[in-house]
């Protein structure tokens, strides 16, 4: 590790990433990131991965979830604001369920690139390069729009910034008052639909009122008014990773400065391949996406590159398969994690397999086949005596119609209302909370059961 430089990814071959046409102008990008001050610090990365670690010993439970990718043209403090509070919304339903605290990390700050099924799209017969994020192109249907720009770095590390800034003042400034944040809730369960999720709610009043009756609340009044809240991002664009990467004085370390835990994704976790390299060497806690062609092999040489110390909270694993194949999958890597007797964290993340077109064109997501996938991954679990121990959503604030289902149950006919999103869609506000009430359920039945269930 001692020999690793930040730069090691660029003799890799390399996959999902932008050719820039003008060297001059991509080498003026990377040195004046490169002077930038990073966006996150390695004593927060550091505070991450401990409680990752607790997490995949059953002692926390990560709950990762925001947008599919930023947009430059939709960011906004609301838009911000909307989807920290129902962030802490759902963290608050896991916790009563799990009746452990609740790890809370957003696909935010940073989210900017996304891998991409084909290098091209054909549109009336005319063909251009993919819109892969606002960081490396534009999404307008134009030959101009999709070139490469290299200042667009630029700008997502502007926005990351002020993000950044907004949700830890959101997180330290009252804001996430855990009163608060219980009657939004509220809220919610009032609507008939919503009824069956009452229950629930009025025991969360009940336990804190009897917190308050008992006088807790002053003695964990800082615990009770913030919260620590992390950034995340896929780790796919490496030129911008790379400038931002920064050597820790206090550990002698490399730190990824874009956000507190990077991933690798499904397309991009070749072992010997450009992301892979680049991720080895950093101090953050990290993802791998493991998807139906995962092999178990593979999971093994990953895990040794990524994770050669075999610490906990270093590493998660982010499952993502699709209703219906969980149980066709997840066993073999959960047998090859056992093999190697490797710490992992596992992950559901249950939106990018249940990706589907509706009759009516729009690319969505039925509700019931993400809480299918859930329910499958924590019976898989449950069944191999290992530990469920988050779960990954792409989700916003916004009361968008993107996915299908729910209490307010969008229909097909209902995404061309509000489809905002510039690449897959996001489950709305009201559909991310009752999905938290879903899953405390089954984190609920989960804590019930019996105790080898528990057992690693």
């Amino acid at each position: 590790m001692a020999e690793w430089q930040k730069s090691d990814w660029r003799n890799k071959p390399r996959v999902q990433m932008p050719d820039y046409t003008d060297a001059n102008a991509l080498e003026a990008v990377e040195a004046k990131l490169a002077s930038y001050p990073p966006l996150v610090f390695a004593g927060e990365a550091r505070s991450l991965k401990t409680k990752l670690g607790a997490a995949s010993r059953g002692e926390a439970f990560l709950l990762q979830g925001g947008d599919c990718a930023e947009s430059f043209s939709q960011f906004s403090a609301d838009g911000i604001r909307d989807t920290f509070k129902v962030m802490l919304q759902m963290a608050m339903v896991l916790t009563f369920g799990a009746k452990v605290p609740v790890v809370k990390v957003g696909r935010m700050a940073g989210q900017f690139a996304k891998p991409r099924s084909a290098p091209t799209e054909t549109v009336d017969g005319v063909e251009l390069p993919s819109y892969r994020g606002d960081i490396i192109n534009e999404l307008d249907f134009n030959s101009g729009a999709r070139i490469p720009d290299p200042s667009k770095m630029l700008q997502a590390y502007t926005q990351a910034a002020a993000t950044l800034n907004l949700l830890r003042a959101f997180s330290t400034g009252g804001y996430a008052d855990v009163h608060q944040v219980h009657a939004w809730t509220l809220g919610f369960t009032e609507g008939e639909k919503a009824a069956k999720y009452r229950e629930m709610a009025n025991s969360i009043s009940d336990a804190l009122d009897f917190m308050s009756a008992a006088g807790v609340n002053s003695n964990l009044s800082h615990a009770l008014h913030t919260v620590d809240f992390y950034t995340s991002h896929e780790s796919l664009l490496l030129e911008y990773e790379e400038a931002l990467t920064r050597l820790d004085s206090t550990s002698g370390k490399w730190l990824a400065g874009s956000g507190h835990m990077l991933w690798i994704g499904d397309r991009t976790r070749q072992p010997d391949g450009a992301h892979v390299e680049f991720l080895r060497g950093v101090q953050n806690p990290i993802g791998l996406k493991c998807g139906p062609t995962t092999t178990a092999e593979d999971l093994k040489v990953l895990m040794q590159k990524l994770n050669p110390e075999n610490e906990d909270g270093r590493l998660t694993l982010i499952a993502r398969f699709g209703a219906g194949t969980v149980g066709d999958h997840l066993p073999r890597l959960i047998k090859a994690v056992k093999e190697e007797g490797a710490n992992v964290l596992w992950t559901c993340d249950a939106m990018h397999g249940n990706t589907i077109k509706s009759a009516t064109g729009y690319k969505t997501r039925p509700f019931e086949s993400v809480l299918r996938e859930v329910q499958e991954f924590f019976a898989v679990h449950k069944a191999e005596g290992t530990i469920p121990g988050g779960v990954h959503f792409e989700m916003t604030g916004q009361d968008v119609t993107e996915c299908t289902g729910g209490v307010r149950d969008v229909k097909d006919e209902d995404l061309s209302d509000r489809y905002h999103t510039a690449c897959d869609p996001r489950l709305n506000a009201s559909q991310s909370l009752e999905l938290a009430f879903l899953v405390a359920e089954e984190l609920s039945a989960l804590r019930n059961s019996a105790p080898e269930a528990q057992a690693v």
